[in-house]
């Protein structure tokens, strides 16, 4: 927690368009339309005999005993009879034939127009043999990638949680069975308000501590005791009320089980000067003789939503160093740093957590609500 006479050691073009040339004064033929043939005149080199046409057979008379005798005036004219004409034999060798050939022009090249679109074959004309060529395959998207995991303990296997975790899933007071209670009420921190016990209650789904204007606020403590380990909690916060500059602190601590401060260091990984700042701050003390206050203050960079929505807030303790995260991320780390009256940073003896929401100012305080949606612990493996 932050304390007064702290000395800070922080330092992605298309294919060109063809035109049809139906509108060009050199085109003489409608895109598509049929080209009448040119008719062949015929070859007049080798003559044709007349043909001569046949006697015509005799014709009997329509009554059978009808006789053809000479006419007399009077007579109607007889017609005379329609003889079955018939072609003259041909001459040997075939006589070339007088009826023209129909030639085929060539289709006359044209060039499309600028801004016009190539001319599409007319449908009479015969199709193109070759079957058209099929589009290239479109190579497979791929997939995207999975979402970044916001957990700490997910992202870096911690495995699962274990003594000293809480989901908050009932309602009333804070489970005693894993959580020291204040009385109604305590003192606060450094005499400010109280610490009251009625302040801190689960409603079903989470725990909500709440700052008064009075002063008195919300504190719990864990009874599970360890000498490292790993710890995460899912935390947001924001004021109730109007801002007179006298704001309550939401903390999570890892603090020494022997009570003995600064002796035994602390480690606040989480401790704002407000409830619902813009970035996550933190102050890690190292154990030291006493003195003035010997810590780190780190504050979060690329900030991501305020604190006034959840985030994952973890510690992680180990023989050789100490770590934060926030949604995942790694947000600092410290390691040794022991001279003169004061060990490594990472030299608690022993400790557990504590959820605070804290008055640093007396009374008149501004509102305030801290919620925690569950917390994890897990032994270090």
């Amino acid at each position: 927690m932050l304390t007064t006479g702290v000395m800070s050691l922080a330092g992605s073009g298309p294919a060109p368009a063809y035109a049809d040339d139906a509108a060009s004064p050199l085109a003489s033929t409608a895109p598509g339309a049929a080209v009448a043939p040119f008719a062949a005149a015929p070859e007049d080199d080798e003559p044709v005999e007349p043909t001569r046409s046949p006697t015509p057979p005799a014709v009997e008379p329509a009554d059978p005993e009808a006789k053809i005798g000479p006419m007399r005036a009077g007579d109607p004219p007889v017609p005379a009879p329609v003889a079955d004409p018939k072609p003259a034999a041909p001459r040997s060798g075939t006589p070339k034939s007088s009826t023209p050939k129909p030639v085929t022009p060539e289709p006359a090249a044209t060039e499309p127009a600028a801004g016009e679109p190539a001319a599409e074959p007319a449908p009479d004309q015969p199709a193109d043999p070759k079957p058209p060529t099929p589009p290239a395959p479109k190579p497979p998207v791929p997939p995207k990638p999975p979402a970044t995991q916001t957990e700490a303990a997910k992202r870096f296997g911690w495995g699962a949680p274990g003594a000293g975790s809480d989901e908050f899933n009932y309602t009333g007071a804070p489970d005693p069975a894993r959580w020291s209670q204040a009385g109604e009420c305590w003192a606060g921190h450094a005499g400010n308000g109280g610490r009251c016990a009625s302040k801190s209650r689960v409603d079903g789904s989470k725990l909500v501590q709440t700052g008064a204007a009075n002063g008195d606020t919300g504190w719990i403590a864990s009874r599970t005791n360890q000498k490292y380990g790993r710890w995460e909690a899912r935390v947001r916060s924001e004021a109730t009320g109007r801002n007179n500059g006298r704001q309550y602190h939401p903390l999570l601590i890892i603090w020494p089980e022997s009570d003995r401060w600064p002796q035994d260091g602390e480690y606040d990984f989480l401790e704002n000067g407000a409830p619902g700042e813009p970035c996550a701050e933190s102050f890690i003390h190292y154990p030291h003789s006493p003195g003035p206050t010997q810590q780190i203050f780190a504050k979060e960079k690329n900030c991501g939503a305020p604190l006034t929505e959840w985030h994952n807030v973890a510690f992680e303790w180990t023989p050789d160093h100490v770590r934060g995260f926030i949604d995942g991320k790694q947000w600092f780390s410290y390691s040794g740093g022991a001279q003169g009256g004061r060990r490594a940073i990472q030299d608690m003896p022993s400790g557990h957590l504590t959820i605070q929401l804290d008055n640093f100012f007396g009374g008149n305080m501004q509102p305030a609500r801290y919620e925690v949606d569950w917390v994890r612990t897990y032994p270090l493996r």
